[in-house]
């Protein structure tokens, strides 16, 4: 096999590897991509979650509550800034997901809130929760626990930093 051949094959395979990480779920016709949350200190009280929702269908879905063994409680806040100041507000209504659209909660704005851990939440660990939607119900899945302060989900990433291709042998 030539080099670049192997090469290539590598890269195949870190590809489908990362991609069986990304944890994609499937409800109704919705897609829920890439669950995760960040690590927390030793004594936080509150932590965040975070996932893609993809609407694949022709009505708007409703996501109405979350549920995690995780926490005292658990809800589905929005959090927003304005005249300068960070607001954060459960929102009770639930959120919309329109037909053939996505919905992203993530850090800054719409986010699974917990409050009242019961422990910190450790990088490299799963967090349990169960989404509540209109229409497809309950759907369960488990959140990656990312580094502390992660902007966005490192699983099923390819980056220039760890396990991306920047640390490819490259004296073959």
């Amino acid at each position: 096999m030539t080099l670049w051949k192997s090469v290539a094959a590598a890269a195949a395979l870190a590809f489908v590897s990362l991609s069986a990480l990304a944890d994609d779920y499937k409800a109704g016709d919705l897609t829920l991509n890439h669950p995760w949350t960040r690590a927390t200190p030793p004594n936080a009280k509150a932590g965040g979650g975070f996932v893609e929702i993809v609407n694949n269908g022709t009505e708007t879905e409703r996501l109405i509550a979350v549920s995690s063994n995780a926490a005292a409680r658990t809800e589905i806040h929005e959090m927003a800034v304005t005249d300068g100041v960070m607001t954060m507000r459960p929102l009770a209504g639930g959120i919309d997901i329109p037909a053939g659209e996505t919905v992203s909660l993530q850090p800054g704005g719409l986010h699974i809130m917990f409050m009242g851990l019961n422990e910190p939440f450790k990088e490299g660990t799963r967090i349990p929760v169960v989404l509540t939607f209109e229409k497809a119900g309950e759907v369960s899945v488990e959140l990656a626990v990312d580094k502390m302060g992660a902007k966005a989900p490192m699983a099923g990433k390819m980056g220039h930093g760890e396990g991306g291709h920047g640390n490819m042998n490259k004296s073959n």
